[in-house]
């Protein structure tokens, strides 16, 4: 029974990868990996490692992998266009490429003989939930702290550059590059006038503001 769901689940990952690689769709692709992470996750159940499996499915099924498809749909990547080939040698390379993979494979299962000293799985904890939970919250406890306190400084951190606003400071006399400000943003005397103004330097604002140019010492008392 063991045997055969490692085969089924083996050439569900197998098969998974293959549709991922020669999918044109990269949303299929995407899906087709959904389905490696699903296989992996199935293995390392069958191997006694259930924490492992959970965050297989947690993190990389769930979270980078819904992350990765809506970068493709905000993207609106659509299927790609089959092209004459320019580099025909590449066909001929990956498969003597896929060859020597195979080889080397082969070789290593059949030729080198590896006698590991028989264990129980039932009697090692490597993997499990509670040792891991054990290790993280003993001795790992300060390098686990540190972690969870730079991933809280990285989320303050993007929160404060998403909703930063660019407003000039007080007593800015150059605008650096083509802006689209409001007026109520440069003149606080013209509160809600979203009107857009455009301006590359400080003389281009005044003019289309209305206001004396800073600049104009011809102005100045």
């Amino acid at each position: 029974m063991v045997a055969l769901l490692f085969i089924l689940f083996a050439g569900l990952a197998v098969g998974c990868a293959i549709a991922m690689v020669t999918q044109r769709n990269p949303l299929y692709s995407a899906i087709s990996l959904i389905g490696v992470f699903i296989a992996l996750a199935s293995l390392y159940v069958m191997l006694a490692a259930p924490f492992i499996a959970a965050v297989q499915i947690i993190v990389y099924a769930g979270a980078i992998m819904v992350l990765v498809v809506f970068v493709i749909m905000l993207l609106n990547i659509e299927e790609e266009v089959r092209r004459r080939m320019r580099l025909r040698f590449l066909i001929p390379t990956a498969v003597l490429l896929a060859g020597v993979l195979i080889a080397e494979a082969a070789f290593v299962l059949y030729f080198v003989q590896a006698q590991p000293s028989p264990q129980d799985p039932s009697t090692s904890d490597v993997g499990l939930t509670s040792s891991i939970g054990t290790g993280l919250f003993t001795t790992y406890l300060l390098p686990f702290e540190i972690t969870s306190v730079l991933l809280l400084m990285a989320i303050v951190g993007a929160m404060t550059l998403a909703r930063r606003e660019t407003i000039l400071p007080e007593g800015a006399l150059v605008i650096p590059g083509a802006q689209v400000i409001t007026r109520a943003t440069v003149d606080e005397r013209d509160v809600g006038d979203a009107t857009p103004v455009i301006s590359n330097t400080t003389a281009e604002a005044a003019r289309v503001m209305g206001e004396d140019d800073p600049h104009d010492l011809s102005k100045i008392d």
